[in-house]
């Protein structure tokens, strides 16, 4: 009986190491948002896209670079705990680039290797 009390805790001890190691994920529920039509003097755009972090240790966003100057980003600066969520914010200004638009958004995170993209789009009107 001690045996198998011993092997079951050894066995629940290991499982719980194991997932504990588990890096970071980085994810998105939808990694592409779009504005569909926008009028170009109708000011800056934004949507918020949710980050989750699938893995088992706190996700850090340690940097966000964006295609061009017309897109900037706000992210959820603490790290993202296991199985929490955070956010990123981009916003467009539409005023200077008249016409149909994809812009990507590079995320350096521990959650993934090389970036993680979402992406922007619409027409400027």
């Amino acid at each position: 009986m001690k045996r198998i009390i011993l092997i079951c805790l050894a066995l629940l001890a290991t499982t719980w190491i194991v997932s504990a190691q588990q890096p970071a994920v980085i994810a998105a529920d939808n990694a592409t948002w779009d504005f569909g039509e926008i009028a170009r003097t109708g000011g800056e755009v934004s949507h918020t896209f949710v980050i989750n972090n699938r893995g088992g240790m706190p996700l850090v966003i340690t940097r966000i670079l964006s295609s061009c100057g017309c897109t900037t980003t706000q992210w959820t600066r603490e790290p993202i705990p296991a199985g929490g969520s955070g956010s990123i914010v981009i916003t467009y200004d539409p005023e200077e680039a008249p016409g149909p638009f994809v812009k990507t958004i590079s995320v350096y995170s521990n959650g993934k290797a090389g970036s993680y993209i979402l992406t922007v789009k619409g027409d400027v009107k």
